[in-house]
């Protein structure tokens, strides 16, 4: 399901800006609908494989469980996949639309792929995974020649990146035991479960602020923060001892995160289309 929260972001921003179906549009759509997050989990579940095996969590809506034996396929796969895509989304795209795209797939591969592994780099982690959802609008955005760094856009756009960050901080807090046994680190880990559902709430927190510099459409959108806010409330005071009760939380995030992606998302560019 949160496919569709990479996918639908690139087919916002480059719809509302252009104003019309063409072969970009087309093609973008479908490479962050498909290849683009079979590259990203196809790699994750492979290098995250022994790790995984030891998470109850996984096998289903929370993570799939992949067998060894496809793990090489995957992989190449995956690359194969999305290598005649990228090719024609760099070959037709600006300087700054080509750095964009770049930086979106080089946080994919470096989440998880050994020697890189920022997923188990505290606060990297965080930063990188919320880019996974926020780049193909950045990139949608640059291709449609938008100037990302107008001060409402950028606003909402900080907005999006914190509430991307928030929600991967809070996901690590229910792993933080499971993680520790394994030697797997990450936000949750270095600071511990307590500290993580408060720095989440923070940056929600901050989201809702951030978004209401953009006027009457971020006065609307800071209230998605609100639902947030409310969920991870009662785990403020977590221990790292019960921190798998944290997962009741998360598993509502699961179906909010959807619908709080796409609101923010069409506000955004609702925005973006009245500049």
């Amino acid at each position: 399901m949160s496919w569709v929260n990479t996918a639908f972001p690139f087919f916002a921003a480059y719809w509302f800006v252009n104003q019309r179906i063409d072969v970009p549009l087309i093609i973008g759509t479908l490479f962050f609908l498909i290849p683009y997050n079979f590259l990203m989990y196809g790699i994750n579940d492979v290098f995250d494989y022994e790790s995984d095996m030891r998470n109850p969590r996984k096998g289903g809506i929370e993570g799939a469980l992949l067998d060894p034996k496809l793990h090489k396929l995957t992989i190449w796969s995956s690359i194969g996949l999305s290598l005649g895509f990228v090719i024609y989304l760099l070959a037709i795209g600006s300087d700054s639309a080509d750095f964009w795209l770049l930086i979106t797939l080089f946080a994919v591969l470096a989440y998880s792929v050994p020697k890189l592994r920022f997923k188990e780099i505290p606060f990297l982690d965080s930063l990188t995974s919320a880019m996974h959802f926020i780049g193909p609008m950045l990139f949608a955005l640059a291709l449609s020649g938008v100037d990302i760094f107008e001060f409402k856009l950028f606003s909402m756009i900080l907005a999006f990146l914190g509430w991307g960050m928030a929600s991967h901080a809070f996901g690590a807090v229910q792993d933080v035991r499971a993680d520790r046994e394994a030697g797997i680190k990450s936000v949750a880990t270095a600071i511990g479960a307590r500290n993580t559902v408060r720095f989440a709430f923070l940056l929600y927190f901050l989201a809702g602020i951030s978004i209401m510099n953009a006027g009457p459409h971020g006065m609307v959108a800071a209230l998605a923060a609100i639902p947030y806010l409310v969920i991870i409330a009662p785990f403020l005071n977590i221990t790292d001892e019960d921190c798998e009760r944290a997962n009741r939380g998360w598993r509502k995030f699961i179906w909010l995160n959807f619908a709080g992606g796409a609101l923010i998302s069409l506000l955004l560019i609702n925005y973006i289309q009245a500049l």
